[in-house]
């Protein structure tokens, strides 16, 4: 069933954008409006600023995942964040740096008002020991991000057009910024077609053409499964969680293993490697559980004909 003769479904379920790539090419593509467009990627940015982290430690700008962020972030802490000091770049990537961060982001729209970010997403006390607890926040998405221009010089956005997004010909990007650091956690804005061209990246193991943009060690470390996560979520939106990429096995989704940037609302762009296909959907926000649609049009609508 093309994606043409799903239109009413979409149409009731509010799917902006529709793309499938598999063999080497966009296989099929709808838009609500009739056109891909520039639009915001809300949390699949934190799929895209994994990769930068991973494309900065292969280049040695990051020593290693298992850098501490009190090596990065020394101006920003006083001597009550001692706990800080030892937490590690790969326990933000994970989301289980242990400090007291409500679930499902609640502190996401303080930190975004916040005079000083970073200062703010420092001043949470740890509750767990890192490394075991998780808790998905974007504070330590924010830190990621105020690491990476530490460690660069230069904000996610303009090292992501250095290494990423111009090698890979992306038509546009934008990407909101406090003080010169690239908003971690949500704030990236790109074409459809530019996030799918991403996500064909992971699937052809961090290779583009002739080049390797990332390498293929990264692409495997980080997309694999390091904490259960919410698998255990109700309706199944989300799933495990690897390096700020979501993880969701066969056993949990019930038709193959596959990971995912997700984005509030139903923003998918989901890496199926059995079948060679990158999916991405993107849909207008209304209620949290309502993002189960774009899930189901994945597994029930489009994956069964990649199959063939």
């Amino acid at each position: 069933m093309s994606l043409t003769d799903l239109e009413p479904k979409l149409k009731e379920w509010r799917i902006d954008s529709v793309i499938v790539y598999q063999g080497e090419h966009i296989k099929e593509e709808w838009h609500a409006r009739g056109e891909d467009a520039v639009a915001p990627l809300y949390s699949c940015t934190k799929s895209v600023l994994s990769a930068l982290v991973g494309i900065a430690i292969d280049r040695g700008d990051l020593t290693g995942s298992n850098a501490m962020i009190g090596t990065y972030l020394q101006s920003y802490m006083t001597s009550g964040d001692e706990p800080w000091r030892s937490i590690t770049v790969k326990q933000l990537l994970t989301m289980t740096p242990g400090f007291d961060w409500p679930d499902f982001d609640k502190p996401y729209k303080t930190l975004r008002k916040a005079q000083d970010p970073i200062s703010f997403a420092l001043s949470q006390p740890i509750i767990h020991t890192p490394g075991q607890a998780f808790t998905y926040n974007s504070g330590g998405s924010h830190l990621l991000s105020a690491i990476l221009t530490k460690a660069t010089g230069m904000s996610a956005l303009q090292y992501a057009k250095r290494h990423l997004f111009e090698p890979l010909g992306f038509s546009a990007a934008k990407w909101s910024e406090r003080g010169g650091v690239s908003e971690g956690g949500t704030g990236l804005s790109l074409t459809g077609g530019d996030l799918v061209r991403f996500g064909a990246l992971y699937l052809k193991k961090g290779r583009w053409g002739e080049a390797r943009l990332l390498s293929g060690e990264w692409v495997e470390e980080s997309t694999a499964m390091s904490h259960r996560g919410l698998l255990h979520y109700e309706p199944p939106i989300y799933g495990g969680y690897g390096y700020h990429w979501w993880c969701s096995p066969t056993e949990h989704n019930g038709a193959s293993d596959v990971y995912f940037a997700f984005g509030h609302g139903g923003q998918y762009l989901m890496i199926l490697p059995e079948v060679e296909a990158v999916v991405m959907v993107r849909k207008a926000i209304t209620k949290r559980n309502e993002a189960l649609y774009s899930r189901k049009l994945i597994f029930e609508d489009i994956l069964p004909s990649l199959w063939s």
